[in-house]
C-alpha cells in the first residue's frame, strides 16, 4: 500500500479525497454524485449509529421505517418545505421500461406507463409522515409520537464530495408530534444537545450549539437549532440540526386532536437529524498526512496485532501467544484484529493500518516471547513503547480513553484557538482571509446584512450564539445596534 497522502497544508481538498479512498472508506459509484461506502468505512457508520440509537431510544424514540417515494400533491402541501427542497428533487414519471423496436438490446421508458402522478424520491420526510400522521392522531391520548428512521435520502447535488455532500446519502430523520408548543422546543432542543453529547463523547469533536438565522434555516421550521464543528483547514462544518417546526406541517396536512378540554388544536412538531456527513466531520477533525486517525470508540477495531517472524517455527509460537492476547482483550470488550496473512509483510501491515487510523497496534516477535514483551504504536501522536505482556491488557485499556481523551483535547484547543471576536469588518476580513475560523461578532440582525456579507466574503452565519448580552453592541458591518451574537465562518 503506498503510504503517499498530498499534504494537507498543500492541498486541503486533494489530501481529503485521496485519504477516503486509501483510507478504504467508500468510493464514487457508476451514477454521478453517488458513493459505494465499503466495509471498513461501513463499520464506523454502523457504530455510530449503534450509539445513536441507543442514546434516542434512551429518551424515548421508537424507530420506523416510511416510504421512499412521495406522492407529488403530498410534497407540494407545505409550500416552504416543498419550495426549499424542489431544485434538489429527483422525480420518478414513469413505471416500466421496454426493449427498443429498432434495437432489442437496448431498454426504453415506455410512453404508454406514465404514471397518473409523479412520484419524489423523498430528499426528506416530513410530507409522508405527516400525511401518515394524520390517521395515527385523533386525541391528546395519542401524543407525543416521537419517531426516529434510518433511511437513504436524495437530493440531486450539483457539486459532491464523498460523505460532505452526495446525491444520495444515508441518515437518520427522527419526527416528532407534542400537545403543546414548550414540548416541541423542550424535544428539538433536546435533541441538539444530544447530537452535541454524542458529538463530543464518540467523535472525540468539539462543537459549538446554536441557533440558525432565518435565511439558513431548514424549509418548513419556525426555528432550527445547530451544532456546528471546525475542520483543521479553519472551514466549518453543520453536524447536526434539529428543528422546530410549529404547527406548519400540521396545519398542511390538517392534524388536528381533542386536548383534554375536548376542543380541537393543531398539532406541534419538530424534526432533527444527522447522516453520513458525520463521516467527514470524523475524517477532517482528527487526520493526518499519514492517514486516518480514528477514536478509540468508534474505530471497527480498537487494537490491531500483527506477527513479525521469519519462519513456520516462529509464526506459530507467536500466533499462540497472538491469539492468547486477542482473546483476553476481548474478554475485556475491546474489538481486536489479529493480522495473521502470510501475503504481506508487516512493514505493509503498519502502514495499512496506519492509514486506516486503528488507534492501537500491537507487534509481536521472536524477541519480544523471549522478553516477554510486546511493541505498543499509538496512532494519535505515532509513539511506540515496549509493554510487558503481563501488564497490557491494563495498559490497553488505559491507552484508548487516553487515546479518546487526547483526540478530543487537541481538537478542543484548535478550535479555541481559531475562534476570534472583532468589532471591526475590516479585521473581519482580515481574519477570513489569512486565518479562516470561527469569527465571533455582533449582526444587526437582518437578512440584508447577512446577505452582504456572505457576497463579499463567502462566510455565513453559522449559528447565533447569545441574543441578551448585546446592549450597547453594533454591528460588524452596518454598524447599526446588534440584534444577536454570531459566529460566521466559511463552511462545507
Amino acid at each position: 500500500m503506498s503510504k503517499h497522502l498530498t499534504k494537507r497544508s498543500d492541498n486541503y481538498s486533494k489530501w481529503y479525497n485521496e485519504l477516503v479512498v486509501k483510507a478504504d472508506l467508500a468510493e464514487n459509484s457508476a451514477v454521478r454524485g453517488c458513493m459505494v461506502i465499503k466495509p471498513y468505512g461501513f463499520a464506523i457508520w454502523e457504530k455510530m449509529q449503534q450509539e445513536l440509537d441507543k442514546m434516542f431510544k434512551a429518551t424515548g424514540h421508537e424507530n420506523a421505517y416510511f416510504p421512499l417515494l412521495v406522492p407529488k400533491h403530498l410534497f407540494e402541501a407545505e409550500e416552504k418545505n416543498a419550495e426549499g427542497f424542489a431544485k434538489e428533487c429527483a422525480v420518478v414519471t414513469h413505471y416500466r421500461l421496454k426493449t427498443d423496436d429498432k434495437d432489442k438490446a437496448k431498454l426504453i421508458v415506455d410512453p404508454e406507463a406514465k404514471l397518473e402522478e409523479e412520484l419524489v424520491i423523498r430528499p426528506t420526510s416530513e410530507a409522508i409522515i405527516w400525511s401518515t400522521y394524520k390517521n395515527w392522531i385523533q386525541s391528546y391520548r395519542d401524543l407525543p409520537i416521537k419517531i426516529n428512521q434510518w433511511a437513504n435520502v436524495m437530493r440531486w447535488e450539483m457539486r459532491t464530495r464523498l460523505f460532505l455532500r452526495t446525491a444520495e446519502f444515508l441518515w437518520q430523520e427522527g419526527h416528532t408530534a407534542h400537545a403543546t408548543k414548550d414540548e416541541a422546543i423542550e424535544e428539538a432542543e433536546l435533541m441538539n444537545s444530544i447530537y452535541a453529547k454524542f458529538a463530543k463523547d464518540f467523535m472525540a469533536m468539539p462543537v459549538v450549539q446554536g441557533v440558525k438565522s432565518e435565511s439558513e434555516r431548514f424549509a418548513g421550521a419556525e426555528e432550527t437549532y445547530c451544532i456546528e464543528a471546525l475542520m483543521q483547514d479553519g472551514k466549518a462544518l453543520q453536524a447536526g440540526t434539529s428543528h422546530f417546526l410549529g404547527q406548519n406541517f400540521a396545519k398542511a396536512f390538517d392534524v388536528k386532536f381533542a386536548n383534554k378540554q375536548g376542543k380541537l388544536d393543531h398539532v406541534w412538531a419538530t424534526s432533527w437529524g444527522v447522516s453520513t456527513r458525520l463521516m467527514g466531520a470524523l475524517i477532517m477533525s482528527h487526520s493526518d498526512d499519514n492517514g486516518l486517525v480514528l477514536p478509540p470508540k468508534l474505530a471497527p477495531y480498537q487494537v490491531v496485532i500483527v506477527p513479525i517472524y521469519r519462519n513456520e517455527q516462529q509464526y506459530n509460537s507467536i500466533c499462540d501467544k497472538a491469539s492468547q492476547i486477542k482473546s483476553e482483550l476481548e474478554n475485556e470488550g475491546i474489538s481486536v484484529k489479529f493480522d495473521d496473512r502470510d501475503t504481506q509483510k508487516p512493514g505493509w501491515k503498519f502502514t495499512e493500518y496506519e492509514m486506516k487510523g486503528v488507534p492501537l497496534r500491537i507487534g509481536i516477535g521472536p524477541k519480544d516471547l523471549e522478553k516477554n514483551t510486546v511493541e505498543l504504536a499509538r496512532r494519535d501522536d505515532l509513539s511506540k513503547s515496549f509493554i510487558n505482556q503481563d501488564e497490557l491488557i491494563e495498559t490497553v485499556k488505559i491507552t484508548l480513553k487516553d487515546i479518546q481523551n487526547n483526540l478530543y483535547d487537541k481538537a478542543k484547543n484548535f478550535m479555541t484557538k481559531n475562534t476570534r471576536s472583532t468589532d471591526d469588518y475590516n479585521n473581519f476580513k482580515e481574519i477570513l482571509n489569512n486565518n479562516g475560523g470561527f469569527i465571533s461578532c455582533y449582526w444587526d440582525g437582518t437578512s440584508e446584512t447577512e446577505e452582504k456579507i456572505k457576497n463579499d466574503t463567502k462566510a455565513t452565519i453559522r449559528c447565533i450564539i447569545d441574543t441578551e448580552d448585546i446592549a450597547g453592541k453594533k454591528c460588524v458591518y452596518s454598524d447599526k445596534p446588534a440584534f444577536a451574537k454570531v459566529l460566521f465562518a466559511k463552511a462545507y
